[in-house]
């Protein structure tokens, strides 16, 4: 059975996910947490920052708001973005799932326009959706319209040509090797311009 709307798979892969409140963060115990991690002490940890050794313990304490330049010190002396430091993984909780898909056994979904091949399909509540799409669309006229769903979205070509069709920039000629990352709120269409049907490797945020 066909599905007609691309949309669909976001739909599919949300469903059965667990929704919960995220918690506040104490950015000092994350800090402290981190540097203690790597079993520094504060005088290693402030030198690794580029930051003085006050600084970073009045950041632990809780007594001084970083500014984002300090900030991204303490990613850099830590060896991680900015962003890990207001995402700590689950307290006590080490997930270690992981998925093989073996070629040929992916589930499959077909549309009028691409024909895709899931990964990754027996794991529930992933962040990321993974696939292989065979690109049959051949203009941009075969669209009912712009794909647009929540999260961003990365692109590889894995064979032949393709133009990536957006709302907001000029078509963009990708080639085997060429990828792409964009914001997937943002209209987007793929054709494929090769002699053979193009393949793609796509993968879709969740969150």
């Amino acid at each position: 059975m066909e599905e007609k709307d691309p949309k669909n798979l976001i739909r599919i892969a949300h469903e059965g996910s667990e929704t919960g409140v995220a918690q506040p963060l104490d950015l000092g115990a994350r800090v402290r947490e981190l540097r203690k991690a790597r079993d520094w002490t504060l005088e290693q940890a402030a030198q690794q920052a580029g930051l003085a050794r006050s600084t970073l313990s009045k950041i632990e304490n809780g007594q001084m708001s970083p500014t984002y330049d300090a900030l991204k010190k303490l990613a850099v002396g830590l060896e991680i973005s900015v962003p890990q430091l207001f995402t700590p993984p689950s307290k006590g909780q080490v997930n270690g799932r992981m998925a093989v898909t073996r070629n040929g056994e992916e589930a499959e979904k077909v549309t009028t326009t691409y024909e895709h091949d899931l990964l990754a399909e027996t794991l529930t509540t992933k962040k990321m959706l993974p696939y292989r799409t065979r690109v049959r669309a051949r203009q941009i006229e075969d669209f009912d319209g712009w794909v647009r769903h929540d999260g961003e979205e990365f692109l590889y070509v894995l064979t032949g040509q393709i133009l990536l069709y957006t709302e907001f920039y000029e078509p963009v000629d990708l080639k085997r090797g060429d990828s792409a990352y964009y914001d997937a709120a943002m209209g987007h269409n793929v054709i494929s311009i090769s002699a053979d049907d193009a393949t793609i490797l796509w993968v879709t945020s969740l969150s």
